[in-house]
């Protein structure tokens, strides 16, 4: 923004959708070159369907660009296409899988049905919800929610009993569904809006143990209620991933919101109590951590990850090639193991280029969390990402034996519809956060005889609403009194594919503030 002068004042917004809109280009561009090389290595000829898999390849991240330019505008640029490269990537590898079946089975087929319901509900979210604050306003609705859909699969005549040990699928006439997924989404806007609320309360200070400042023992409910609800489908449901997932979900949402490490350390507690209650009592886990130390002590009881062991190992650090390994040697190649089918055809580095888009994704999550100025959706981008950079480092740790398996999918990768629209409604609010982090607010100040519009990202959630009261009760004479968050912004927004916006007197700047007006809060 710079001041011509008095009484104009020029803003120019960054918005750069036209970067994600050719990034987003090549992200599906990529997709489909995969797609077809693996026809092309496999069968000797371009895939039958190639126009269709290309109009819909194409059509549906466009579309939610669209969406997204349209609603959004302000939103980050690099969230979309790097959902788009994964999710394009895990289609062309579980295609590469179903050739190896003599007749091919057909699940890139229902994943791109599950990929479509998916950008379709993050483009409902730009459309539809476009701002994230209203859902504040039901911590404990959603929670229920959320709580109910965990426990689902333990009803009798609607779980579908235990598969790979684990007791967390239901199955609804002739589809079935992992509930835990959706109610991960549900859970961190519960988590979020209550920490919000009770922030004050649990961000005093009790016992010093050790220089540090632990938590009054009267509010460790919170901690302890998630802690044995974790506890609880760890020893019912036998699902070690889901445990882990929600409750370092919530203790990090915790500490963020307190910023005490006092909680911290009472969740490292409560962890490691709750992994070895869970090795001493059920024996999947005992099992599982047999395997990640001792795989090679019982093949049979290992088989899976021994050979995602050597099918990493073929694929080296170049891979052996799209359609030129062997991944479907290795049971669950399309789901759990797709991390390992990646590494095994692309080769280490290919492993690490998708762990480094995963790492964009996160990072640019915890940047809106970083860049929001108002507690619920600082709160809620940094649970979110925060629970994103824990599945994938659970499932890819898992499958390398740097962990025990936890049977979490690998987010826009894995095969299998829930885990597909869970992380894309994701997508979707995480933009939706940014679009509202990212987005200028101008207003306007009286100086003398001429304007000063003061304008920052998400000057709406930061300015205190007794300094905007005193501000509009200034003289016009009456030099400007700035606080530190209100400085001034001189050509910090200069864009490349914006236009600017002139604003002199009469005209109505962005937000609806008009040269003498205040915005209200």
């Amino acid at each position: 923004m710079s001041t011509a002068a008095a009484g104009t004042v020029t803003v120019l917004p960054r918005k750069r959708r036209n970067v994600e809109m050719l990034l987003v280009i090549f992200a599906s561009a990529l997709g489909l070159a995969a797609y077809v090389q693996v026809d092309i290595n496999v069968l000797g000829k371009l895939p039958d369907n190639l126009t269709t898999v290309a109009v819909i390849g194409f059509l549906l991240p466009l579309l939610a660009h669209a969406a997204i330019r349209w609603r959004l505008p302000y939103a980050d640029p690099v969230i979309l296409p790097c959902a788009v490269l994964l999710n394009g990537l895990g289609l062309a590898m579980i295609h590469r899988i179903d050739l190896i079946n003599d007749p091919p089975t057909n699940g890139a087929s229902s994943q791109l049905i599950w990929t479509a319901l998916g950008i379709a509900l993050l483009i409902t979210a730009a459309v539809v919800l476009r701002d994230h604050r209203p859902l504040q306003g039901f911590p404990y609705t959603l929670g229920l929610i959320g709580l109910v859909l965990l426990l689902l699969p333990l009803v009798p005549g609607l779980g579908r009993g235990n598969i790979g040990g684990a007791q967390i699928w239901i199955q609804i006439g002739p589809f079935s569904f992992q509930p835990a997924e959706v109610a991960k989404v549900l859970l961190a806007v519960a988590f979020a809006s209550y920490l919000v609320e009770k922030r004050d309360v649990l961000a005093l200070a009790g016992w010093r143990v050790l220089g540090i400042d632990l938590p009054r023992a009267r509010d460790l409910g919170p901690i302890l209620l998630v802690w044995v609800a974790t506890l609880l489908v760890l020893v019912f449901q036998n699902d070690l991933g889901t445990s882990l997932l929600f409750f370092g979900m919530f203790v990090m949402m915790l500490y963020v919101s307190t910023q005490r490490p006092g909680w911290a350390v009472i969740g490292t507690v409560l962890f490691a109590i709750g992994a070895v209650g869970g090795y001493l009592l059920r024996a999947h886990v005992r099992v599982r951590v047999s395997a990640w130390l001792h795989p090679f002590s019982d093949p049979d009881q290992s088989w899976q990850l021994i050979q995602a062991q050597f099918g990493l190992a073929w694929g080296g650090l170049l891979g052996r090639g799209l359609g030129e390994g062997r991944p479907g040697l290795t049971p669950l190649a399309r789901s759990d193991f797709i991390a390992t089918s990646i590494g095994e055809e692309l080769g280490m580095a290919g492993l690490f280029a998708v762990i480094l888009i995963y790492g964009l994704i996160i990072a640019r999550g915890l940047r809106t969390a970083l860049a929001c100025r108002e507690p619920f959706g600082k709160l809620l981008a940094a649970g979110l990402s925060f629970s994103f950079a824990l599945q994938v480092f659970l499932i890819i740790g898992g499958v390398t034996r740097l962990l025990p398996l936890t049977g979490l999918t690998t987010p826009f990768m894995s095969q299998g519809g829930s885990s597909l629209i869970a992380n894309w409604t994701v997508m979707g609010l995480l933009l939706v956060i940014s679009h509202q982090v990212r987005k200028p607010v101008a207003t306007t100040e009286v100086i003398g005889e001429g304007q000063l519009i003061v304008e920052r990202p998400g000057e709406h959630y930061g300015v205190d609403h007794q300094q905007r009261v005193d501000h509009q009760q200034r003289t016009p004479n009456e030099p400007a009194q700035l606080s530190p968050d209100d400085t001034e912004v001189t050509q910090h927004f200069d864009t490349a594919d914006d236009t600017a916006t002139d604003l002199r007197q009469g005209d109505t700047a962005p937000g609806g503030v008009r040269p003498g007006e205040r915005r209200q809060p």
